[in-house]
């Protein structure tokens, strides 16, 4: 781990440094987060790892399981499903909560379905979706739990594939919906784009009645620049829920509200909040795309070291109109073992300035580097006898 300070020739824009806060800002949801993906920085955090139901948002993680079913060509999107009677029987009519209206013996694509969970908030097709991968929702929720483990959702369990109320198995926390959050827009960009942005669906019965068509409930969509998914929740136990996320000049910024007490108040808070992450703060770019930060040793490989590179323009959330002096360090678990392949995430970059959260982004492999051969294993084995 190498500690250095970040001189004014890494900013985009050079300008005298500045004392920092962090803005304020108040909200009337019991639990509420907030986080710059651009830059890693934790923007709010109130009551953020407190075990909560979340009702709806867990299709969130229903969504997720699809997708990487279908990322890796084992689920395709237009694989017909049947809809089995005893399922709709179970998941339709008023008690059953939101629906998109499947019917008895159906057949319909897993594409409709997945708009049906996503757009519409379908128990219904939450519950055939889940039961066409994996047989029967039980087995489907074990697939949601290892893949939660996976994305290190270190602090949720699932119960249901659909997040009806269960007598608290089910239960997330508002930073665990934010990483699941980031994992669904990171891991399937496409899928994302695809399903979470859409305003609405329609949806054809079997059962003689005309199409519906439902709206997306998410509160920020047309109403704050860039807004594109994800999913609203509620129920009584959990009150009114929402995971949102937005984009605005390459920076992305994903929420999470939670345990609110209205319709509306949901509608209100979600706007006022993400508002507030993209006015309040501002970005600042730290390291150009492909530029050398460090390099990291190597262990067992044909190079002793490997560049450590940026991935992508790195940039630090500030408060709107400061430009505070920020120390940075790299930070990796090392030395690290070969073989690497050129573009792999093996570090970061960990920024901290007075008064504002951590900010921690990646850095990946500037090159190829092979395992080394049997004389270089045996001269490194030689040398950590006298290490």
């Amino acid at each position: 781990m190498k500690t250095f300070l970040l001189t004014a020739a890494a900013f985009a824009t050079v300008v005298a440094p500045t004392a920092a806060q962090t803005p304020p800002f108040e909200t009337a949801a019991p639990v509420a987060f907030m986080e710059d993906l651009s830059s890693g920085a934790v923007l709010y955090a109130k009551d953020a790892d407190r075990r909560m139901p979340p009702a709806s948002m867990a299709k969130m993680m229903t969504a997720y399981v699809a997708f990487d079913l279908i990322k890796q060509g084992k689920l395709k999107l237009d694989q017909m499903v049947d809809v089995r009677p005893e399922t709709w029987a179970k998941w339709h009519g008023p008690s059953a909560g939101s629906t998109m209206f499947l019917s008895p013996g159906q057949k319909v694509s897993v594409e409709n379905l997945l708009n049906g969970i996503v757009v519409v908030s379908g128990n219904d097709a939450c519950v055939v979706l889940a039961e066409a991968i994996a047989g029967t929702e039980e087995a489907f929720v074990n697939l949601m739990n290892q893949k939660a483990k996976e994305i290190g959702l270190s602090n949720s369990r699932f119960g249901t594939s659909n997040g009806w109320p269960d007598e608290g198995r089910t239960y997330v926390t508002a930073r665990d919906l934010a990483k699941l959050a980031k994992a669904t827009i990171s891991n399937h960009p496409d899928l994302y784009k695809r399903f979470y942005s859409r305003e609405s669906f329609t949806f054809g019965t079997t059962m003689g009645g005309a199409p519906i068509t439902q709206a997306n409930r998410d509160p920020l969509l047309g109403k704050v620049q860039g807004a594109d998914g994800l999913k609203t929740g509620h129920t009584d136990e959990a009150g009114y829920g929402f995971t949102g996320s937005a984009q605005q000049n390459g920076r992305r910024i994903v929420m999470v509200v939670a345990g609110l007490g209205s319709f509306n108040q949901r509608i209100d808070e979600s706007v006022r909040f993400m508002n507030w992450g993209f006015r309040a703060w501002s970005s600042q770019k730290v390291v150009s795309k492909g530029r050398k930060v460090d390099a990291a040793q190597v262990q067992l490989g044909d190079a002793s070291e490997v560049g450590l590179i940026a991935p992508r323009d790195l940039a630090v959330a500030i408060p709107a109109g400061t430009s505070p002096q920020f120390s940075a360090k790299v930070v990796y678990q090392g030395p690290i073992k070969a073989p690497i392949k050129a573009g792999t995430h093996i570090a970061d970059l960990v920024v901290t300035a007075p008064g504002l959260p951590e900010q921690r982004m990646p850095l990946v492999a500037e090159a190829d580097v092979g395992e080394a051969g049997f004389f270089g294993r045996a001269w490194a084995g030689l040398m950590s006898l006298f290490a």
